[in-house]
């Protein structure tokens, strides 16, 4: 497993909205050089994973209250979450991930429990 310490302050990735650059490449079971990472050291998409808890969870293209909703999520639905980052406070939890189902889109950390190991910082 891989934990990282949070930064001291928020990325400029996060800070500017929107999604990361080009993806790391997935690989299929047995692939990649010890499960963890990619070839490159940096963790693979969708190792991460959450459940939604909200009844319809809006998906975002920042991780801000404000920004536009690209889709939404229905409660139990499970969801791959690439990272997490500060944004907007949302009922008390100032964390937001990034998801990867289909297409990069911010939700809200308050309304997704993760499944396993919390997500590395963005």
């Amino acid at each position: 497993m891989c934990y990282s310490d949070p930064p001291a302050a928020a990325p400029p990735s996060a800070a500017g909205g929107g999604a990361p650059g080009p993806a790391p490449a997935v690989t299929g079971a047995g692939g990649g050089t010890d499960g963890a990472h990619g070839g490159d050291g940096r963790q693979e998409q969708g190792r991460y994973r959450g459940v939604v808890t909200a009844e319809r969870l809006a998906l975002r293209t920042s991780p801000a209250r404000g920004s536009d909703v690209i889709r939404y999520a229905r409660r139990g639905e499970v969801v791959s979450i690439y990272c997490k980052t500060p944004g907007d406070t949302v009922k008390g939890n100032p964390l937001w991930y990034l998801l990867t189902d289909g297409t990069w889109a911010w939700g809200a950390a308050r309304y997704i429990d993760n499944v396993g190991p919390a997500p590395r910082w963005c």
